[in-house]
């Protein structure tokens, strides 16, 4: 079996749709989705990116997938890569696609020259967190995430 990595590009929109709603599955947040594709389209492909897409292909046909962005590391003086997504699918983990996707966004991360790659993972995902620390991640414990949305979003934003 042969792992394969290469960028997503507009014509598997529907493809990285079906990975985020199988990711939102699995971690139990499928009710959180509310892409629309549209939207999506244009802030993957459109005239100015937001975010990348990599596809994991097992001898050809797609198991899984990595969205990420830049960041900016103040301290280092320099951007880094946020893996916010990486999945693949149940019937392909332990194929090495989920390795072979990260491998690429740390060579990636190298020839962009950023400082480093960063993600955060679900308190309760053993399986991840132990694969993450397999290829020594390590768990950044003194940081705690927020986030702002929706309504406080707006009254913050007036």
């Amino acid at each position: 079996m042969t792992v394969a990595i290469r960028p997503a590009v507009r014509g598997d929109l529907d493809l990285v749709i079906g990975f985020i709603r199988a990711l939102a599955e699995y971690e139990r947040l499928a009710n959180e989705v509310r892409l629309s594709p549209d939207v999506l389209d244009a802030h993957l492909f459109g005239e100015r990116p937001m975010a990348e897409v990599l596809i994991a292909e097992l001898d050809g046909v797609p198991v899984g997938f990595a969205l990420f962005f830049h960041n900016f590391s103040t301290f280092e003086g320099r951007p880094g890569i946020y893996l916010e997504d990486l999945f693949v699918a149940p019937e392909a983990r332990g194929s090495g696609a989920g390795k072979a996707l990260l491998s690429h966004l740390a060579a990636l991360t190298i020839e962009r020259g950023c400082a480093r790659l960063e993600w955060a993972v679900l308190d309760w995902n053993a399986p991840s967190i132990a694969f993450y620390e397999s290829l020594g991640a390590r768990a950044m414990d003194a940081w705690k995430a927020y986030r702002l949305d929706g309504d406080p979003l707006r009254k913050l934003a007036r």
